[in-house]
């Protein structure tokens, strides 16, 4: 299927690793010119090289902490042309109300939700102007599947959902579609990293950490190539139609609402 993305410029937040990485190799398996923006240098400069090797595309990397005063404006003007943004840089730790304190908090949602707030602001206005663009939010199912023991993730992706809703209910009026991708437990560094300290916990053993995935769908996580792929064609004019709604990867874990 030919998704019509060739040429298309795409940015892509948190795009060195994990979710980001698969979804930044799928547009550029689709032909895509490729911005990637993540805070380590040596991680963009890894991904920069296997992605023009491996695809034969453009990829401009940028190294910037998005969580810092200022940091959207400067994404906007080093890539003012984008066609297509991909928010996805940034992790909540879990964590109860009293173990999540004013500092953690306030760390982990100036990245990812004012981060994503920031970032979809600067670009809707460049997009306005131009009439087109897309922007597609990797928010996760902890906003609709909500979680006392992931009381700061819950609150802040419900909060990215309802951004991408309201903003993107309005903003197909003037050629720009917003719309929301909530991944459920995804085989990442992060996720294995989270289950062997959860297994330490439980079980006084970190290499337990698979069994966790046992109660999940498939008995396992969800691959990152079984999320990028839906990512590159929501962004497609094959979806022209398709604003301001979000859409879950999780294997029917918010609708079975089953104990992760």
């Amino acid at each position: 299927m030919d998704l019509q993305l060739r040429g298309k410029k795409v940015l892509i937040t948190g795009g060195s690793k994990g979710i980001g990485l698969a979804i930044a190799k799928q547009f550029a398996a689709e032909g895509c010119h490729i911005a990637l923006v993540s805070r380590s240098n040596e991680d963009l400069g890894n991904t920069k090289a296997l992605l023009e090797e491996q695809y034969k595309v453009q990829v401009e990397v940028l190294a910037i902490d998005l969580s810092q005063k200022n940091a959207a404006k400067i994404l906007a003007k080093n890539f003012p042309d984008s066609d297509v943004l991909i928010n996805n840089a940034g992790a909540i730790p879990a964590g109860t109300i009293e173990e999540i304190d004013d500092e953690k908090w306030r760390e982990a949602w100036d990245l990812k939700i004012f981060g994503y707030i920031n970032t979809t602001r600067e670009f809707y206005r460049l997009m306005k102007a131009r009439g087109h663009g897309v922007i597609i939010n990797i928010i996760g199912i902890g906003g609709e599947r909500l979680d006392a023991g992931y009381i700061a993730g819950a609150v802040g992706n419900a909060a990215l959902i309802a951004m991408t809703k309201a903003l993107g209910s309005v903003s197909i009026d003037s050629g720009i579609r917003i719309i929301g991708v909530n991944p459920g437990p995804v085989s990442t560094e992060r996720l294995e990293f989270l289950a062997r300290k959860k297994a330490v916990v439980q079980f006084g053993d970190e290499n337990r950490w698979g069994e966790f995935q046992k109660e999940m769908p498939l008995s396992r996580a969800a691959k990152t190539t079984e999320v990028a792929p839906t990512v590159v064609f929501l962004a497609s004019d094959l979806c022209s139609y398709t604003s301001g709604t979000i859409i879950n990867i999780d294997g029917g874990i918010t609708s079975r609402n089953a104990k992760r």
